[in-house]
Parts: C-alpha cells; structure tokens; sequence
C-alpha cells in the first residue's frame, strides 16, 4: 500500500509539474524548448532518411533551426520560437514526404511481385498447357504407330498366306511334273454270229435268204502308265 501510495503521489507530483510548467515558464524557455523539439523531429526525419527523399525541406528545417538558435542567441525569443516551430513543420513535412516516398515503393514493390507472381503463375499454367498438347501429341502418334503395326502385321499374314499358296501350287506343279502320263489302250473286238439258212416248208419252192445277225462289239480298254523318265 506504501509503495502504492508513493507512486501514485509521484504520478500525480509529475502531472501538477506538467500542467503547471507552462503557465509559470518564461518565453526563453519555451524557446529551448521549441528548438530542442525541432532539433528532435529533424534529428528523426534524417534517421528514416528524409535527406534523401526530401532533400529540399530537410534542408530548409536546418536552416530554420539554425535561425532560430542565432535568435535565441541575441535574446529574441520570439523571433526564435517561431524559427523552431517552422523547423519543426519542415522536419514533419520532411518525415511526411520520406514516409510516402518509402509507402509508394512498397506499393511499387508488392505491384511488381504481384506482377511476377501472376506472370509465374501463367507461366505454370502455359507449361502444363504445352505438356498437355504434348501429352495428346504422344498418344495420337503412339495410336498412329500401333495402327500402322496391325497394317504391317496383316500385311505380312496376307504375303505369308501368298508365299504359302505360291509354294503349295510350285509343289503341285512339281509333283505334277514328275507323274508319268497315262495311256490308255483300247482294244476292240467284234463278234459275227453265223449265218444260219430256213428250211424250206412251202410247196412253192421259195428260197429265203438267211437273215443276218446284228454284229456284237465288244470294246476293251486298258490303262496304263508309262515308267518315269
């Protein structure tokens, strides 16, 4: 509770300084104090590099702080505090200017990443594209190539069944060459029936001639093979 109480009287001690600091403060200090808050934003804008980015105003709130410090100086208090102040407002403008100049490069920067990303990705998606394309292309020829397999291979049944046909007719012609050719004999042998004579029964002498008998033909025929050459 004491060290509650102790601080709480500080805090409040420090707030009653504060408040009553610049009612009671001459204008020399608030002087001082002025150009020590301007010494603290330029101090500020050159550490995030405003002399860079803001070249001009950096330039101009040294020019003013040192102004403002010859016034003080001579004991021209008001004539430095409003040197001060406008150092103060070129240090902020400076610090304003550098925070956009380094906000506009970031922009710049996640654009162009942005830009790359994109450009990566269409990249990815023009690639699996031409590997699709070509993945098509391989399947046709590979289809083209096993059609033009099954054409050769019947290709080559038919010429096998033609070399098979040429052989067996070379062979039939072979095996017919090498037949003895046949000859046939006939023979033929024909029968005459004998002449038989009629007896004559009539009063009236009448002769009749014996009637003759068809001849038979009888034809024999006899094959036969000649002995090989």
């Amino acid at each position: 509770m004491q060290k509650l109480m102790l601080t709480a009287l500080m805090a409040s001690s420090a707030l009653a300084l504060a408040v009553s600091t610049p009612a009671f403060a001459s204008k020399r200090d608030r002087a001082q104090e002025a150009i020590a808050a301007a010494e603290a934003k330029i101090h500020t804008a050159e550490s995030i590099g405003a002399g860079a980015e803001a070249p001009r105003e950096a330039a101009e709130a040294r020019a003013s702080l040192a102004i403002a410090r010859e016034n003080l100086a001579r004991h021209h208090e008001s004539s430095a505090i409003s040197a001060a102040i406008q150092a103060q407002a070129l240090a902020d403008t400076a610090i304003g200017e550098s925070q956009r100049s380094k906000n506009q490069a970031l922009a710049d920067s996640q654009a162009a990443q942005r830009d790359s990303q994109l450009a990566a990705h269409e990249g990815v998606a023009a690639a699996r594209d031409q590997a699709a394309s070509a993945q098509q292309q391989a399947d046709t020829a590979q289809q083209q190539a096993a059609a033009a397999n099954a054409r050769a291979d019947a290709a080559q049944q038919s010429a096998a069944a033609s070399a098979a046909e040429a052989a067996a007719a070379r062979n039939a012609a072979a095996i017919a060459a090498q037949t003895p050719p046949t000859q046939v004999e006939t023979t033929v042998t024909t029968q005459q029936p004998a002449t038989r004579r009629s007896t004559k029964t009539v009063v009236k002498r009448r002769t009749t001639g014996a009637a003759a008998a068809p001849a038979v033909t009888t034809t024999t025929t006899r094959v036969t093979q000649s002995p090989p050459n």
